[in-house]
């Protein structure tokens, strides 16, 4: 009888420690994924592929935005604290307006080309900006602008991937040095 009260009670010290590390773990958890989503985007940067389609004679552009940064800068833009970006939502005029005064491909006469928004897709924590510039005539003193969201956030990178007739190179614009001239 006596082992079997020392055999349920090793059992309920087992079952208790078990619990309280259990407890313990799962609180662990939880505090370090609230830490880890407040500081979890601390950095502000987007990614821009722009390649060139010989067929077409347009650059097909691919922006990629952390979608909160780019919520964030609608909102500031247009005075608007309701602005969510989701997947066929009514903001794509919102986007393409910022889009077109922060981003431009221009020409050698310090114009910009204009360009067709194509959509956004959100896609996890991102969301990805389409458009396509038509270039009929070749590239010469072309310069690329990329200052989006360098009006909200100051530690703002924004990496270009260009591609030109199988030639590929890349351009980082930031904090007042925004404008770079393509070299291929």
């Amino acid at each position: 009888m006596m082992s079997e009260l020392l055999l349920a009670t090793n059992r309920l010290l087992r079952k208790k420690i078990i619990f309280r590390n259990s407890l313990f773990v799962f609180c662990f958890l939880v505090t370090n994924a609230i830490l880890f989503s407040a500081f979890a985007h601390d950095f502000h940067t987007s990614i821009t592929r722009l390649e060139y389609n010989a067929k077409d004679k347009t650059f097909e552009v691919s922006i990629r935005l952390f979608t909160d940064d780019l919520e964030k800068a609608l909102r500031k833009a247009n005075n608007d604290p309701k602005i969510v970006i989701v997947n066929n939502d009514k903001n794509d005029k919102l986007v393409e307006r910022y889009i077109r005064q922060y981003f431009a491909l221009i020409t050698p006469q310090k114009q910009k080309k204009l360009f067709t928004y194509i959509g956004k897709e959100q896609e996890g924590d991102a969301t990805w900006i389409y458009i396509e510039i038509p270039v009929n005539e070749g590239i010469a003193g072309y310069t690329i602008q990329n200052a989006l969201l360098l009006d909200t956030f100051t530690d703002q990178t924004n990496l270009v991937n260009a591609s030109y007739q199988s030639q590929k190179k890349s351009y980082l614009c930031k904090k007042d040095d925004v404008v770079h001239l393509l070299e291929f």
